[in-house]
């Protein structure tokens, strides 16, 4: 008999949704192995499964590609920790996105995405699915009303959302934004990467479905490449489309799109993200820490023009945020008035280590305009030449505060 590796049954007396975020992230899909008692999951490194006859699987375990025990840990753990229906890991962020549009979208078809989006879901949209016949409206997500207006009732199949954005950190109603997307026969899709599930929930706010670059938050040490879709239970496609299965489920879309495409998490990177996910809680609240006291710090520096933080009372979304987020993250961007300057400050942090990527424990500082953004230059999504995007880690935040100080001196 097989089973779904995507919807693993909870033993009797451990049904962990109605446990805490961080029992959920430690326990769900985690059990201890039955064969020998350890109590973290295995890394199964294997291609191939003995079948006990003809079809005859092992809990539904043919090819490690269709599903791997390891992947399915992690895949049951994000669920939970999302409070959705199914999870789904794959091999980067992109590769999710990419999965999930191919799950939804054909030809025609029309999306409405962040005007300042993260610059390689802009690309994959525009320059990948624009020569395959999507169209797509870059709008600002903070206004519902513009949101409304941009969608093509019976064309638009997805609202992308992101929120915060990367690297302006927008904020947009999530539930506002499901309302509308519903309304018109779409699906409301919100890029949780930058809040992380522990901060918000989108799909309890009326979201389909959750896109990760598990890359940064949730493995959380800048040592493994991840992403993943969790989708809303009962989530279905958008109106009018009926998957290659046959069924209007938007789980079954997705998974057959994963194991035709192929770009799954391995067994090794799902077990490093797993060890992440454990974590992520504690982490976040030294992120959420360390981030409103270097923004605080920063507004009040007189070489910094403008800081854009969430939870700054002068960040035009800061009501929105205090109540769909439990927190305001890690992620802190300013401006210094020029590029030059914005250059230099770069150039010279040390505690910030100049790269691209976020969300681990260590620092980072980055030029969004020269680095994880030049691909939208010259289009409605560049971002301002003397943006500084920062990610606040978890060390000590004296040293955090002393290294600004000398790098904007």
């Amino acid at each position: 008999m097989t089973t779904d590796p995507h919807a693993l049954d909870q033993p009797a007396g451990h049904d962990w949704d109605t446990a805490g975020f961080s029992t959920r992230a430690i326990h769900a899909g985690q059990d201890p192995d039955a064969a020998t008692g350890a109590v973290v999951p295995p890394i199964y490194q294997v291609s191939t499964y003995k079948q006990d006859g003809v079809g005859g699987l092992r809990g539904g375990y043919e090819y490690s590609r269709s599903a791997n025990p390891t992947r399915a840990a992690l895949e049951e753990a994000l669920r939970a920790a999302e409070g959705g229906g199914a999870g789904f890991a794959f091999a980067s962020g992109l590769a999710a996105e990419d999965t999930l549009l191919r799950a939804v979208l054909r030809p025609g078809d029309h999306v409405v995405v962040p005007d300042d989006a993260y610059g390689g879901t802009y690309r994959l949209i525009a320059r990948v699915f624009g020569p395959w016949g999507v169209d797509h409206t870059p709008v600002d997500l903070a206004d519902p009303r513009a949101v409304l207006d941009a969608i093509q009732p019976g064309r638009t199949k997805l609202v992308w959302v992101e929120t915060p954005t990367n690297p302006l950190l927008g904020i947009a109603d999530i539930a506002a934004l499901a309302a509308h997307a519903r309304s018109a026969g779409a699906l409301l899709v919100v890029d949780n990467t930058f809040a992380t599930p522990y901060l918000q929930q989108p799909l309890a706010l009326g979201a389909d479905v959750v896109v990760h670059s598990t890359t940064k938050y949730i493995g959380g040490h800048s040592d493994v490449v991840g992403g993943a879709l969790v989708t809303a239970d009962g989530a279905q496609l958008p109106v009018g489309l009926t998957g290659p299965t046959g069924t209007t489920a938007l789980v079954d879309a997705i998974g057959f799109h994963q194991n035709s495409s192929g770009a799954v998490a391995g067994p090794f990177d799902s077990w490093l993200t797993l060890r992440g996910l454990k974590t992520l809680a504690v982490r976040m609240d030294r992120h959420v820490a360390n981030a409103t006291a270097v923004a605080g710090y920063l507004e009040a520096h007189p070489r910094v023009t403008q800081v854009i933080y969430p939870g700054l009372a002068s960040h035009p979304g800061h009501e929105v945020a205090a109540r769909q987020m439990s927190g305001f993250g890690g992620m802190v961007s300013f401006r210094t008035g020029s590029l030059e300057s914005a250059l230099a400050v770069c150039a010279k942090t040390r505690v910030f280590t100049l790269a691209e990527s976020l969300g681990g424990v260590e620092s980072l500082i980055e030029h969004p305009g020269k680095m994880t953004h030049g691909s939208v230059a010259g289009t409605a999504l560049e971002v301002p030449e003397d943006l500084v995007r920062l990610s606040v880690g978890i060390e000590d935040l004296a040293d955090l505060l002393a290294d600004l100080e000398q790098g904007l001196a």
